[in-house]
C-alpha cells in the first residue's frame, strides 16, 4: 500500500508510475490527498474539543471546591455538550480514516524508473538469453502432455475424477520427478543463504491483506468460508507474514526464508490450447524464495534472486530468457518483476517459469515490517520474493526438452535427486 506522505511528496512520480502501468482511477490519488486533508482537519477538531472539554471539566471541579454550586452547573452543560461533540468527532474520524485506507489499498505499487510503459506481454523487454541447452528434437517428438500418458507418469483423466480439471495425479517416476525437484530447489536455496520453514497452506484474511492479495485478487483465491481461511496461491503469502507487525534492528538485514507448498488458484476464465497438460494447473508444487532488505539494497538483492534462478535453469539444462516485465503487465505489488520463461522444443513455445520481484515498501506498509536504524527511528523494509522455482512448466520443458526415441533423459545434476537417469 502506498504512503499518503509519497502520494504527497511525489505526487507527479506517482502519476507517471501509474500511467505506465494503463491505471485507469488516477483520480484516486487526489481523492486519497483530500480524505487524508479531512482526516487531519477533523483530528485537529477532535484534539480542541478534547482541550477544551479537559479546560472545561478542571473549572468545574475547582468551582465545586470553592462551593460556587450554580456556576458549577452551568459549566457542566457546556462539558456534557462538549463531550456530544468529541463523540461526533471521534465518528466522523473513523468513517474518513475507513475511506482513506479503503482509498489507498486499490492504488497499485508505482513501478521502478527504469520499467517500461506498455500494456500486456507483448511490451515486456527481453534482458538475456540463454539458449546453450536448446535441444533439436527427432521427428516423432510429443508434448508432454502425451509423453506422460505414454510413460504412465502423469494422469490427469484421474485427477478430474477425484478432483476436477487442473489437478494431475503423479505417478510412479512422474511423483518421484517431483519430489526430487521439490529436494532440488530446496538444497539450492539452503546453499544460497536462505533458512527453510514449513508453512501453513491456508492464511487468514489478514495475511492475505498483508501481501496484496486481498482485495486485488479476491476472486482468484479458493477460501474456505466456513473457518474465513484462503487456500495459499503462492508460498510468498505465509512466509512473508512471518514478518507482519515486526521491527527487526538493521544488522539483522537481510532476511532470507524459503518453503515449499503447494499452491492453489483458481485460474477462472482460463482455457483453450496454450493451458493443455501442465501449462496451467489449479494445484501445483513450488519452492519460493523470500527476503526481507534494507531498502538501499534490495534491487541488489533482486539481482542476486535473478542470478539464482539462473543457476538453476541452467543445471537443469533448460533454455531461457529473462524478461523485465512492462508496466502493464506487472502485478499489483510489483516495482519490478522479472519473469523466467523456458523453452518448450515440442510445443515450439515459451512458457513461463518464475516471477521475481521486489516490492519496495508496498506490502511492508500494509504489514507494518519495519527495522530500527542507527539512530533509532523506525523505518520501512523491503520485500521481494521469486519463484525458485515452479514445478509444472519446469517438468513440462523436461520431459519434452529431454526425450529421445529411446527415453525421457534426466538432468545430469538432477539424477542424484531423482535416483534414476531415465524415465522409459
Amino acid at each position: 500500500m502506498l504512503q499518503v506522505t509519497y502520494l504527497r511528496q511525489q505526487k507527479d512520480r506517482v502519476l507517471a508510475g501509474l500511467q505506465k502501468r494503463h491505471f485507469a482511477a488516477l483520480h484516486l490519488v487526489d481523492a486519497a490527498i483530500a480524505l487524508d486533508d479531512k482526516r487531519k482537519a477533523t483530528q485537529l477538531d477532535l484534539d480542541n474539543r478534547l482541550a477544551e472539554v479537559n479546560r472545561l471539566s478542571k473549572q468545574v471541579g475547582d468551582l465545586m471546591r470553592a462551593g460556587n454550586r450554580a456556576e458549577a452547573d452551568s459549566l457542566k452543560q457546556h462539558v456534557v455538550a462538549g463531550k456530544d461533540a468529541i463523540k461526533h468527532a471521534e465518528e466522523t474520524l473513523a468513517l474518513v480514516t475507513a475511506e482513506l485506507h479503503e482509498t489507498l489499498v486499490l492504488l497499485p505499487n508505482v513501478p521502478h524508473e527504469s520499467v517500461v510503459a506498455g500494456v500486456a506481454a507483448e511490451d515486456n523487454v527481453t534482458v538475456k538469453e540463454w539458449l546453450d541447452a536448446m535441444p533439436h528434437l527427432h521427428t516423432e517428438a510429443l508434448p508432454h502432455w502425451e509423453l506422460a500418458a505414454k510413460y504412465d507418469i502423469i494422469d490427469f483423466e484421474l485427477g478430474v475424477k477425484i478432483a476436477g480439471a487442473g489437478f494431475p495425479v503423479y505417478k510412479g517416476k512422474g511423483a518421484r520427478l517431483q519430489r526430487a525437484l521439490i529436494n532440488f530447489f530446496l538444497d539450492h536455496a539452503v546453499e544460497a543463504g536462505y533458512r527453510e520453514v514449513q508453512v501453513p497452506h491456508v492464511v487468514n484474511e489478514e495475511s492475505a491483506y498483508g501481501t496484496g492479495q486481498l482485495p486485488d485478487k479476491e476472486g482468484q483465491m479458493y477460501f474456505a468460508n466456513e473457518d474465513n481461511f484462503y487456500l495459499i496461491p503462492t508460498a510468498e503469502v505465509p512466509i512473508t507474514n512471518i514478518f507482519r507487525n515486526v521491527i527487526l534492528e538493521e544488522a539483522a538485514l537481510p532476511q532470507k526464508y524459503c518453503g515449499y507448498t503447494p499452491c492453489f488458484r483458481r485460474e477462472a476464465g482460463s482455457y483453450g490450447a496454450h493451458v493443455r497438460g501442465l501449462n496451467r494447473l489449479h494445484q501445483f508444487d513450488k519452492v519460493e524464495i523470500v527476503q526481507v532488505a534494507h531498502p538501499e539494497k534490495s534491487y541488489d538483492a533482486l539481482n542476486g534472486m535473478v542470478q539464482h534462478v539462473e543457476t538453476l535453469l541452467q543445471k537443469l539444462e533448460l533454455p531461457y530468457r529473462i524478461l523485465r516485465l512492462c508496466g502493464g503487465d506487472m502485478g499489483f505489488t510489483s516495482a519490478m518483476t522479472y519473469d523466467f520463461e523456458t523453452y518448450s522444443a515440442a510445443q515450439q513455445r515459451w512458457l513461463e517459469v518464475s516471477s521475481t520481484s521486489c516490492f519496495e515498501t508496498f506490502q511492508a506498509n500494509r504489514l507494518q515490517l519495519r527495522y530500527r536504524n542507527a539512530e533509532k527511528k523506525n523505518q520501512l523494509a523491503h520485500t521481494l520474493n521469486g519463484s525458485a522455482l515452479a514445478l509444472p512448466r519446469i517438468v513440462a520443458t523436461i520431459l519434452e526438452n529431454h526425450q529421445t526415441p529411446n527415453g525421457i533423459k534426466i538432468p545430469a545434476a538432477l539424477v542424484p535427486y531423482c535416483g534414476f537417469d531415465t524415465i522409459d
